[in-house]
């Protein structure tokens, strides 16, 4: 499925080590007929990566975050949360590895991520049919 020059754009937010996971993710968005950013598919070798991913996080309409113990020691993860949350835009959690206890649990998190609704990777689904649903009302699948 090939998405429109107008669909909504979804951030992949993600440690290093989970590459292989937010590729499938991404790829789940692409079916859903929104356009994923993923920093290892959509910024070319040699490019200024840190302005390729500010560049889309100014227009994305999402983010979606995959938090693993790993990502929470990431700068660039938290860096992309903050951008998103200026903006204003959803921000959706998913953990993998994670019980929302133990993220909850964790200081550094901020509180306007301990009281979104989380979910985990196993529930997934739940997130795609969302936006599944949302790119068909809007017409832009």
């Amino acid at each position: 499925m090939s998405t429109s020059p107008d669909a909504k754009l979804v951030f992949v937010s993600h440690s290093g080590e989970d590459t292989w996971v937010a590729r499938q993710i991404a790829k789940e968005i692409t079916l859903c007929g929104a356009k994923p950013f993923l920093d290892e598919a959509d910024v070319d070798i040699g490019a200024e990566l840190e302005e390729d991913i500010l560049t889309f996080l100014e227009k994305a309409d999402e983010l979606i975050v995959l938090f693993t113990p790993w990502a929470l020691e990431r700068p660039y993860v938290w860096t992309e949360i903050g951008a998103a949350w200026i903006r204003r835009i959803p921000i959706i959690v998913v953990l993998r590895g994670l019980t929302i206890k133990k993220f909850q649990a964790q200081p550094n998190v901020p509180v306007f991520l301990k009281k979104r609704d989380i979910i985990h990777l196993n529930d997934i689904d739940q997130y795609f049919e969302q936006l599944r649903a949302t790119v068909e009302k809007s017409g832009n699948g």
